[in-house]
Parts: structure tokens; C-alpha cells; sequence
């Protein structure tokens, strides 16, 4: 009796320890072409930005730091680190919907701003940042 009772607790143990190490998947954004971009706000909400971000006439840019961007970030989206970016305006396309994102929506407002001082006419901000990505449970890479 005391065997069964041992074995029945050791496969439980087992059970258990496997179902915790599943790692929870994100959901994959979905394509979608047909939104019109000219009809969104300057401030998007992340769901906005998942809808859009795989238009080929989308482009994602990250204004935080390296180090951030390598612990997670969108898929697909660029890097340019806030305090670069007045050195970088030229890598930025005027003719494509620009989307500017950080850790909370702080950097990228204020990358956004500084685009748009600049003649920038298509340039948003992702409100939340990544933090609002995240908890979206939206695609993540590191």
C-alpha cells in the first residue's frame, strides 16, 4: 500500500512539474491590410499597432535603450535609441506609417513630437510602450 501511495504521489509530481514548465504562446498578430491608416490617431492603442504592424507600409521603430530592446521586444521593429535619433532622422521613411514605441509611451511621445517638429507627417506613438504590449499578451521576441 505505502508503494502505491509513493508511486501515485512521484507520476502526480511528475504531471504537475510538466504542466508548469508549458510555456504560455502568444498569440500571433494578424495580417490586416484593409485598415485604412490614414484614419487612425497620432496616439495608437497596442491592439491598433497589432492590427497594422504587418503592412508592408508600417514601420515599427523602438526608442529605447540596447539593453531593453534585447530583453523583449516587437518583432520586426527597428531600433533607435531616443537620444540617437536627431542623428538618425535620415533612416526614418517619410513616405511609410511610422510607429514609435519605448517601454511606456514616455520616450516615444517625445520621439514622436520631435518627428513631427521635423516635417514628419505620419509619424504615431504607441501608448503604454511595451509594458501595454506585454501585458496584451502580444508576440515578443528576445
Amino acid at each position: 500500500m505505502k508503494k502505491h501511495i509513493t508511486f501515485f504521489l512521484a507520476i502526480t509530481l511528475i504531471a504537475i512539474s510538466l504542466a508548469a514548465c508549458g510555456a504560455k504562446t502568444a498569440p500571433a498578430a494578424p495580417a490586416n491590410d484593409n485598415v485604412d491608416l490614414s484614419a487612425l490617431p497620432v496616439d495608437l492603442t497596442v491592439q491598433q499597432v497589432a492590427d497594422i504592424m504587418n503592412n508592408p507600409n508600417v514601420v515599427l521603430i523602438d526608442v529605447r535603450e540596447q539593453f531593453e530592446y534585447d530583453a523583449g521586444h516587437i518583432p520586426n521593429i527597428t531600433l533607435i535609441p531616443l537620444g540617437t535619433l536627431p542623428n538618425r532622422v535620415d533612416e526614418i521613411p517619410k513616405d511609410k506609417f511610422v510607429v514609435m514605441t519605448c517601454h511606456s509611451g514616455n520616450r516615444s511621445s517625445q520621439a514622436t513630437h520631435f518627428l513631427r517638429q521635423k516635417g514628419f507627417t505620419n509619424v504615431h506613438n504607441m501608448l503604454g510602450g511595451i509594458a501595454a504590449w506585454q501585458q496584451a499578451e502580444l508576440p515578443v521576441q528576445k
